[in-house]
């Protein structure tokens, strides 16, 4: 069965740096477009970004274009997302999820900036 684990989640200072791991099975991650999600409190669900299947394009929320960076291993079944010069209000639980006929999420990561 299609399984989606993310990690690389905790707790940073501003200005501080984590990088996201999303590991997928159950499917062949290179014949599909990969994205991270993210939501915070009393908010809703809202699209980070998202990566082509086989990593040539991606595309960004404005809230993030140039500090975070989407990546991909299809060879390890691994989607990244490196997260730099993070923000108080990039606090939230970031999820990955596989695009498709199908939409799959993987639970979540909490990803919590503050000093």
């Amino acid at each position: 069965q299609v399984q989606l684990v993310e990690s690389g989640g905790g707790l940073v200072q501003p200005g501080g740096s984590l990088r996201l791991s999303c590991v997928a099975s159950g499917f062949i991650l290179g014949s599909y477009v990969m994205s991270w999600y993210r939501q915070a409190p009393g908010k809703e669900r809202e699209l980070v970004a998202t990566i082509t299947s086989i990593g040539v394009g991606t595309n960004y929320a404005d809230s993030v274009k140039g500090r975070f960076t989407i990546s991909r291993d299809n060879a390890k079944n691994t989607v990244y997302l490196q997260m730099n010069s993070l923000k108080i209000e990039d606090t939230a639980v970031y999820y990955c999820k596989r695009g498709g006929l199908l939409d799959y999420w993987g639970q979540g990561t909490q990803v919590t900036v503050s000093s």
